[in-house]
């Protein structure tokens, strides 16, 4: 990629996540070139939350390695929390189109990193397993309250990674 279609790219993406800030249901409405079609330019989007989740996570990892009872649960939605508040466009597009075939690789990506670095998952587990986990984790995450608020988050994300019956 030459730094000319990677400023045209991002400048792109700007003004999609500029749209979003209005109107999360019609950011993609118009695709913006470079990108050929909504399958692409999703894919770019969620290449960027997961920089921006990536970063967050490596640097909460590290604290919670760091500190005398560090909790890398905590740590990890600390950090998914930190990210989504820091990107609400980005984070109202993707939620709003996460059922694009565009983006499955990346939500299982996704997924198996939330579970292997809170270390809820190996990554020698199988995959369908990691990103079970990994899901169960994130609709966790998204539901329950604030730190302050919240009480036996392990036995709510027992029954939650609990085999189907």
């Amino acid at each position: 990629m030459s730094w000319n279609t990677y400023y045209q790219r991002k400048h792109a993406i700007d003004a999609v996540l500029d749209s979003a800030r209005r109107d999360p249901d019609r950011a993609l409405d118009t695709i913006p070139s470079p990108f050929a079609d909504a399958g692409e330019l999703l894919a770019a989007l969620q290449h960027k939350w997961l920089q921006q989740l990536g970063g967050r996570l490596e640097v909460a990892l590290t604290d919670a390695e760091r500190a005398p009872h560090g909790d890398r649960v905590e740590a990890v939605t600390s950090a998914w929390r930190r990210a989504a508040a820091a990107n609400p466009a980005l984070r109202a597009v993707l939620d709003h189109h996460a059922e694009h075939p565009a983006l499955r690789a990346g939500a299982t990506a996704e997924n198996r990193l939330l579970a292997t670095s809170a270390g809820l998952a190996e990554e020698f587990e199988p995959e369908h397993d990691a990103t079970r986990v990994g899901q169960a984790f994130q609709q966790l995450l998204r539901a329950s309250p604030p730190p302050a608020e919240r009480r036996g988050r392990t036995g709510v994300l027992r029954k939650l990674l609990a085999p189907s019956r």
